[in-house]
């Protein structure tokens, strides 16, 4: 049982959970904002983004994707993930990021009543802007978002230093930006959830 799950009673469980998909759910690095197709290794699921799903699934949390690539790349890059997680493609022409408008139409895409426990999470620091200014919980991603870049060979190439200074720049960037959490990829995100969820038990708000 994960750390999500095994919260006491008292504390109130997550309203829903966004995720970015390019440089979150898939495409680690978010490499294919650079190009106008995509490969089948930007299409798998990065670390621990499966289980994270599957986790939040069985605690009947409603999850969404979010992106503004054009859906000849979203929706083939999103083919390795349960269908029960929602699209929610907002035109990058149409109030894009970091306006609210896009978190705003995901949620209620996910028939959510309230901005209460709602939280995001992404690479991209202009999606993460957007929570913030929608007034969500927001967790940002260290190495696979766009901060970092690398394609998961690359990332593994680096020595152990390389990759410590890459994932601290791109902290310190997250934080600066105002995010709640940082955590390096998606098989931190349990123990991150759970921890936000204390959060709101103590009385924090985003």
């Amino acid at each position: 049982m994960s750390q999500a799950e095994s919260l006491p009673l008292a504390v109130p469980s997550l309203t829903a959970v966004l995720f970015g998909l390019s440089g979150c759910l898939v495409d680690f690095g978010a490499r294919t904002r650079q190009l106008t197709s995509i490969l089948p290794e930007h299409a798998e699921a990065t670390p621990g983004a499966l289980e994270s799903l599957h986790s939040l699934q069985r605690q009947r949390i409603p999850c969404a994707w979010m992106d503004e690539l054009p859906s000849a790349l979203a929706l083939p890059l999103s083919a390795a993930l349960p269908t029960w997680v929602k699209p929610s493609q907002h035109s990058a022409t149409n109030n894009p990021w970091p306006a609210p408008n896009a978190c705003w139409q995901a949620l209620m895409g996910l028939n959510v009543d309230r901005l209460d426990g709602c939280v995001l999470v992404s690479g991209e620091p202009r999606l993460l802007q957007a929570g913030l200014n929608a007034g969500l919980w927001t967790i940002g991603l260290a190495s696979c978002g766009s901060l970092c870049g690398l394609a998961p060979s690359e990332w593994h190439a680096l020595a152990q230093k390389q990759r410590e200074q890459l994932r601290g720049k791109a902290t310190v960037q997250l934080f600066g930006l105002g995010v709640h959490s940082v955590i390096d990829h998606l098989g931190e995100l349990d123990t991150c959830l759970a921890d936000i969820s204390l959060r709101r038990f103590k009385g924090e708000k985003p």
